[in-house]
């Protein structure tokens, strides 16, 4: 029997026993969060260093998009996407285009991340079939990628809670895995250009092994998210991935969800000069969270010519509804950020404050025996904790040390994300094991060296308070 108590949440998400924490407002510029203690009442402010999930390019409760919203809603008429379009989405996917160097023709809009990746695998789908090639079906992605929680998102990325719904999900054979993008620990004594080398040849391998015509296409995180930590790749691999793919005829998608759209210093995140493409963009390129700044539900994928172009000369038609495709209320939300963060450039602090910032981390970290690698790109930043510095060797899995990092953070005042499984994850004896750990920031785009240095001086902190009673 289960005895109701008044702390009992009836919101069915994260802990099930206890409510969580309550946001009941912003403080200070915006990038603070007021919270509540639903048992106490107590309310206290924390800075918010991760925007939630690396969601929000504009800082919590912004005046000049809020004060639209209104408008736009008294604009909005509910439509379905099969029927009609709308100014506001239209509008968006221009401005959005306009800012790819002519890397994408056309964009759609839907709420999710997952949801991206799942148009972004039809539309792959549907380019073979309009071309005539029906018998690619399978979707190559790494080993420790994320990309959402829906059934097909779930089978392309390799989350730990992944071998638990295995049954409900495509099969190993739909969706083939190579090795996982982490320079940090898989480089070892290699150079930057042996280990991109290795990490082609490990896809080329993989894409001929599995059978290099059933390949509809390749799909990797542009840098990494939640699961690795930032990983960035070494300079000409997206350039041989994209080589690759068009040797064997797939498709290339590109997951910036989490990474793109400025959070990493560029419009999109395949246009860094040090690790991107050095010429054109991906076929497909998935993006989110920071398009709408946390404030809509908003996602969507970017659309290269050359598919545009076979579904014109092809059906003329794009496979697949959903109810809030290109919602209208959501695209000018959106469209309102995205014009926001050009006019105040707002791109260019985040690859410069996110340089201070990095540089700053370092230095503080530099004599630290359990900082292993600050990586990133942007303000797109993470700090790896491990045992030992010299072999890279990751603290005991049962001793949790992400809620460690995150317990001692938060109570400096500062929300990071504080994740566990950096260097894996395995079941033993039917129990998950996560191996390792990280710390993540990824505050709004218009932070500054203000905010850097109170991030910077918690994390050294926090960092050397473990290194004191941890090892």
């Amino acid at each position: 029997m289960t005895v109701e108590t008044k702390n009992q949440p009836y919101l069915f998400q994260a802990k099930v026993a206890d409510k969580q924490l309550e946001c009941v407002g912003t403080a200070k510029d915006g990038q603070w969060l007021v919270l509540k203690d639903p048992v106490t009442g107590e309310k206290r402010e924390i800075y918010d260093a991760i925007s939630g999930a690396a969601v929000c390019s504009l800082k919590h409760g912004d005046t000049e998009i809020l004060s639209q919203m209104n408008d736009f809603a008294k604009q909005s008429a509910y439509t379905f996407c099969a029927n009609f379009s709308n100014t506001a989405a239209e509008e968006l996917a221009e401005f959005m285009c306009s800012k790819s160097e002519g890397a994408f023709s056309s964009a759609m809009y839907v709420c999710s991340g997952s949801e991206a990746n799942e148009q972004a695998m039809r539309y792959a789908m549907q380019y073979h079939i309009e071309k005539g090639d029906r018998k690619r079906y399978k979707f190559i992605s790494r080993v420790n990628a994320y990309h959402g929680y829906l059934v097909g998102a779930l089978s392309i990325g390799d989350n730990p809670m992944k071998p638990l719904l295995k049954k409900m999900l495509l099969s190993d054979d739909q969706v083939p895995k190579i090795s996982r993008l982490m320079p940090y620990r898989d480089q070892g004594d290699l150079t930057e250009e042996q280990y991109c080398k290795k990490l082609l040849d490990n896809l080329e391998e993989t894409i001929v092994s599995t059978g290099q015509d059933e390949v509809a296409a390749v799909i990797l995180e542009t840098v990494s998210g939640s699961s690795i930590g930032n990983s960035v790749p070494p300079k000409g691999y997206l350039d041989g991935v994209k080589a690759l793919c068009d040797k064997y005829g797939a498709l290339l998608i590109l997951d910036e969800v989490m990474c793109g759209l400025g959070r990493c210093g560029y419009p999109f995140t395949f246009m860094d000069p040090e690790f991107g493409l050095t010429a054109g963009g991906p076929d497909l390129l998935t993006f989110g969270k920071t398009v709408g700044a946390g404030i809509v539900p908003l996602s969507g994928v970017m659309v290269a010519p050359k598919v545009v172009n076979a579904i014109r000369e092809g059906s003329g038609v794009v496979m697949g509804y959903q109810t809030y495709h290109s919602h209208y209320l959501n695209c000018s939300v959106g469209l309102a950020v995205q014009k926001k963060i050009y006019r105040d450039n707002l791109i260019e602090n985040v690859r410069e404050v996110g340089a201070y910032t990095k540089a700053a981390l370092k230095a503080a970290l530099k004599d630290s025996k359990v900082a292993g690698d600050v990586r990133g790109a942007g303000n797109f930043i993470s700090v790896e904790l491990v045992k030992d510095k010299a072999t890279k060797e990751s603290f005991a899995p049962e001793l949790k040390m992400h809620e460690v990092l995150n317990q001692k953070t938060f109570a400096k005042g500062i929300h990071f994300m504080c994740i566990p499984g950096t260097n894996g994850y395995e079941y033993v004896d039917d129990k998950l094991v996560m191996n390792g750990a990280h710390l993540t920031m990824a505050p709004a785009f218009g932070f500054t060296k203000t905010d850097a240095d109170l991030m910077v001086k918690v994390i050294a902190e926090t960092f050397a308070e473990i290194e004191k009673e941890y090892l």
